[in-house]
């Protein structure tokens, strides 16, 4: 009888041990799959990259005596735990400093891909070198200058015929001690080169800083046709037609007349057109050289003059 109840005694002293012994192994199960989940994201394919831990029972501790199987298994457990946790650590750890390593790169590389690409678009609209020869003098031809050819952008090539290239024109500004004559220059550089927007303003300035040089008349003149080459042609009349209101004299007055009629024209204005070619022939026919008397003769053909 008493044998029976020390045998009860004892199982009722290990059933609260092998209790907490499973509940600690099911924690071990846990961390364990969690930590192969965690290894298989930072060795993706496993290739023998997975960490097993390390447990290493503290030296000089002495091994379970007779009688302690429970208290022994628990603190092997607790061990194995341990060693778990401080790994899934270092993992964390290593993945959030790769991470860091990532986004530094890709930050990088942005940066670098953005600095290429303004660099082409520099290197794409670039100012193109200049002709052989040196700069053209606009509108030469119209006044019975010397016939040299004058890059126009919107001359169409005629049918049967090879499209010429472009005139390559330089757009850096001229430096030969005449600063009237320097700035029409560049202005006119930045028309022939197509840089619209650019050379109005430049040869606005022209005109408001020397009002009394002759090149005043050239730069009126030659902003009108920016405007009209850019597709403005009201614009471009109001400039022609100051030109010749503001400096009837001026050497470029004439051309401004003729291509008044051409802005009219495209705006739909044939009869206003015809008056302004009536008022070239009346005020400059006398002085106009035969190439412009040919082009005031198409003009009034396009806008159906009587």
């Amino acid at each position: 009888m008493r044998k029976s109840i020390l045998v009860g005694v004892c199982l009722a002293a290990l059933l609260p041990a092998t209790a907490q012994a499973q509940n600690v192994e099911g924690r071990v199960g846990k961390l364990e799959s969690e930590m192969r989940a965690v290894q298989r994201k930072v060795f993706p394919g496993g290739a023998g990259q997975m960490l097993q831990p390390e447990v290493r029972a503290p030296q000089g501790e002495q091994g379970p005596g007779p009688g302690s199987p429970a208290n022994s298994a628990i603190i092997d457990v607790t061990q194995r735990v341990t060693s778990l946790e401080q790994q899934m650590t270092s993992l964390t750890e290593q993945i959030e400093q790769n991470q860091n390593r990532v986004r530094q790169l890709q930050d990088a590389f942005d940066s670098y891909r953005r600095t290429n690409d303004a660099r082409l678009k520099a290197l794409e609209t670039g100012p193109a070198p200049i002709a052989a020869g040196g700069p053209i003098e606009p509108d030469d031809a119209s006044n019975g200058g010397p016939s040299r050819p004058t890059p126009r952008p919107d001359t169409a090539a005629k049918p049967g015929t090879a499209t010429p290239a472009p005139t390559k024109v330089s757009v850096e500004k001229p430096s030969t001690g005449d600063a009237a004559e320097d700035d029409y220059m560049y202005g006119y550089r930045l028309w022939a080169a197509k840089q619209y927007p650019q050379a109005e303003a430049q040869l606005k300035k022209v005109v408001a800083d020397y009002p009394k040089s002759k090149r005043a008349s050239y730069a009126q003149n030659l902003l009108g046709r920016s405007y009209l080459d850019e597709g403005k042609p009201s614009l471009a009349s109001m400039a022609f037609y100051d030109n010749y209101k503001k400096m009837p004299d001026g050497e470029r007055a004439p051309d401004s007349l003729l291509y008044l009629g051409q802005a009219l024209t495209k705006l739909n204005k044939p009869a206003d057109a015809c008056k302004v070619y009536d008022e070239l022939n009346d005020v400059y026919g006398a002085k106009m050289a035969a190439a412009m008397k040919g082009q005031v003769a198409a003009g009034r053909s396009a806008a159906k003059c009587k």
